[in-house]
């Protein structure tokens, strides 16, 4: 990964494309490179600088005096801003910028210091989701190369494994929650943190994970009896087809609440089972959980 077209730069620093463009012509900070049919592309390096210029301009500073800063005082200034929520958006753009360098150590560390002081749950909610919002675009349009993706993806997925394998609670929910993927999706980062959540609040939970055929959730629902099945979409393939996925859900499973939660909830537009509940954000999740 090592050109970067505008959109991205967009997508990863929430700075419109046309400001970038401005940017461009009346400050030094952006040099892109251009392809045989004149299209803008950038560097790993000037990834790195969009987004350390964005999260300054953002929070008070003027372009004209950013542009006036060598690399020592951008990061100086970057340290040095007092919000909570500048500094957790500075840890994500590092994480961007050690996954583009494949310094998957530096990766590690910066979450590893984030659970220590907030713990697990926190370091997942303000630095983990955030991260996979911002390059989740990039992995569905493979501007990532996918042995960054899968370095990442491993590494958040080791360290949501041990929050759940360590999660203690002395509160109990009344239900048990069958969580899984369907059949062909493998995108279980969420899947697992909903998995994290249900534990902590005292759910019992089957987890049965990613790629999972209905006839198999059939099979287990018919042996368990469930109160709950759980799916939360991530992103999915190009062949996944969402409105046969709910049929067959509301064919097998109509007598048992589905709630579906993911990226892929915001777009659909077509009526829904009544056995199925989308829940389209974390604050609506979690609104779900604590009705328990």
């Amino acid at each position: 990964m090592n050109a970067f077209t505008i959109r991205d730069l967009e997508k990863l620093s929430g700075v419109k494309a046309h400001t970038i463009r401005i940017w461009e012509q009346r400050y030094s900070f952006l040099r892109p490179q251009r392809t045989s049919t004149n299209i803008r592309y950038y560097s790993n390096e000037e990834l790195k600088t969009i987004l350390n210029i964005a999260l300054l301009n953002k929070y008070g500073f003027k372009i004209s005096h950013i542009d006036r800063m060598d690399k020592d005082e951008i990061r100086a200034k970057i340290l040095s801003l007092n919000d909570s929520q500048a500094q957790l958006e500075r840890i994500v753009h590092e994480m961007i910028a050690r996954m583009i360098d494949l310094d998957i150590e530096g990766f590690e560390e910066l979450i590893d210091q984030h659970i220590s002081t907030r713990g697990i749950e926190k370091a997942i909610t303000q630095l983990i989701f955030p991260f996979l919002e911002k390059v989740g675009i990039l992995w569905q349009t493979e501007h990532i190369n996918p042995a960054q993706e899968h370095l990442v993806s491993n590494l958040i997925r080791q360290k949501l494994i041990a929050g759940i394998e360590s999660c203690v609670t002395r509160v109990s929910m009344d239900k048990t929650f069958v969580l899984f993927l369907p059949e062909g999706e493998f995108h279980e980062l969420g899947l697992l943190y909903m998995y994290y959540l249900l534990k902590s609040r005292g759910a019992r939970c089957i987890y049965l994970g990613a790629n999972v055929p209905l006839k198999d959730v059939a099979f287990l629902v018919g042996m368990k009896k469930p109160d709950i099945l759980y799916v939360h979409l991530t992103s999915t393939a190009t062949s996944f087809n969402f409105e046969k996925f709910l049929d067959g859900v509301q064919r097998q499973f109509g007598h048992i609440p589905t709630v579906i939660s993911g990226a892929v909830t915001l777009h659909y537009k077509k009526p829904v089972p009544s056995c199925v509940h989308f829940k389209k954000s974390l604050p609506e999740v979690m609104e779900y959980l604590s009705a328990f």
